[in-house]
């Protein structure tokens, strides 16, 4: 099969814009709104949806960074990534409405570690969760309740995001030729 691309710049854009708006739909506006990407992707993916909500809705939201490479349950399984810096807002997240954005939704062992991990932060009113892209193959029952796309895919396919902020590039690829415990 090799690779091919699923997503373009435009076609993210709009799936962004589409997020934000029903982001900015369920919580009736913007009170109480944080975003928190889960790095790497899903923290530029924040910056973004939160800069689109901004531009509708003429207000700042604040946007965080959650490592949960220590929360991890399959750290024995997969190489430790490098953490990243966690970055909270300086008014905390209790009360609020956290949205949690990642690039890809897969087995839901990513977002099971960052609920653990939001909970040394505080105790938000309501956790919600935005992926760009979910490919199923859900290990745990977790669901997003933001959708850039669903990609119905194989075990052994491999998503890859790329943003212009990390990889030079927005694109969404899909690709078959993906080494074993070497998927997204």
């Amino acid at each position: 099969m090799g690779t091919r691309v699923v997503l373009e710049s435009a076609e993210i854009s709009r799936a962004l814009t589409r997020i934000s708006h029903e982001i900015i739909e369920a919580n009736k506006g913007v009170d109480g709104l944080v975003l928190v990407g889960i790095p790497t992707r899903g923290t530029f993916l924040a910056a973004r949806i939160a800069d689109t909500i901004s531009r509708i809705e003429g207000r700042d939201v604040p946007v965080a960074s959650l490592d949960v490479t220590m929360y991890r349950d399959d750290l024995a399984h997969h190489p430790t990534r490098a953490p990243h810096p966690t970055d909270m807002p300086v008014t905390g997240i209790d009360g609020c409405t956290v949205v949690l954005v990642d690039d890809v939704l897969y087995s839901g062992r990513t977002v099971r570690a960052a609920l653990d991990a939001l909970n040394d932060h505080g105790r938000p009113k309501a956790v919600r969760l935005a992926a760009l892209i979910d490919r199923g193959h859900r290990e745990l029952p977790i669901r997003a309740d933001y959708i850039g796309k669903n990609l119905p895919s194989a075990k052994h396919e491999r998503i890859s995001v790329r943003l212009a902020e990390h990889d030079g590039i927005d694109e969404v690829t899909i690709s078959s030729d993906a080494a074993e415990g070497d998927r997204a």
